[in-house]
């Protein structure tokens, strides 16, 4: 396994194994560590510039989040992601965003909505310079943007417990070639019906915005598996 990890920086108010936790979960989400990857504990140690310890335990609480596989007399694996997976976290994302974005509409501020007007030149801009992980990192604020704009408490912490799947697939999906400007222009209408109030407009909008997204992923991984067996 190529070096794709970097030493870990301490925190004073997060335990080693919480940080060395986080680090290898983002080192999956961004893709660094691939599925199918076999997740060596002294390999990962090393790049990390830690002992074993805090990398096991790391390894056990990704198992019981669904990012790390226990294949018994062989070892961790990164988990993979099925067909199935995509289906399922896609079909309740298109629903939450779409009720965000329609409760958006009715209860948004102006300020909040000053403040998507202001993402969306941002992410022009890192679209232009192709700049993905700036683009991911802006994606993930502007929807935070819209949740937080439904005004409902119990959506926002429903969308919260899906965070992790949500931004893996995120990643998986705007780096498939062309689907970041597509992004921009869809972002771009859903925040054009929002400020107009139009609550059935922002929810159509938001759920063709998710099921566009799951298509771009779907493609990807189709082409990556067209690569692997040429």
């Amino acid at each position: 396994m190529e070096k794709r990890l970097v030493p870990v920086k301490l925190d004073n108010y997060k335990p080693l194994r919480e940080i060395v936790f986080e680090s290898l979960r983002e080192a999956i989400i961004n893709g660094n560590l691939k599925p199918g990857e076999r997740m060596m504990e002294i390999q990962l140690a090393e790049e990390m510039g830690v002992s074993r310890t805090p990398v096991r335990e790391a390894i056990r609480k990704l198992e019981l989040e669904g990012f790390v596989v226990m294949v018994p007399r062989k070892g961790a694996y990164v988990a993979g992601i099925s067909i199935k997976d995509i289906a399922d976290v896609f079909e309740i994302r298109a629903a939450l965003e779409s009720l965000a974005a329609g409760l958006a509409a009715e209860r948004i501020t102006e300020e909040e909505l000053e403040s998507l007007e202001r993402s969306l030149v941002k992410v022009a801009e890192a679209t232009e310079a192709n700049d993905l992980e700036s683009i991911i990192n802006m994606d993930t604020d502007f929807h935070e943007i819209l949740y937080k704009a439904s005004r409902n408490e119990r959506l926002v912490q429903i969308i919260s417990n899906l965070r992790e799947q949500i931004q893996r697939f995120r990643t998986a999906s705007l780096a498939h070639p062309g689907r970041m400007k597509f992004a921009l222009d869809e972002h771009k209408q859903i925040v054009e019906a929002i400020s107009q109030r139009d609550v059935e407009g922002a929810r159509n909008l938001a759920r063709e915005h998710i099921e566009n997204a799951e298509n771009s992923m779907l493609e990807s991984i189709r082409q990556q598996e067209g690569l692997a067996n040429d």
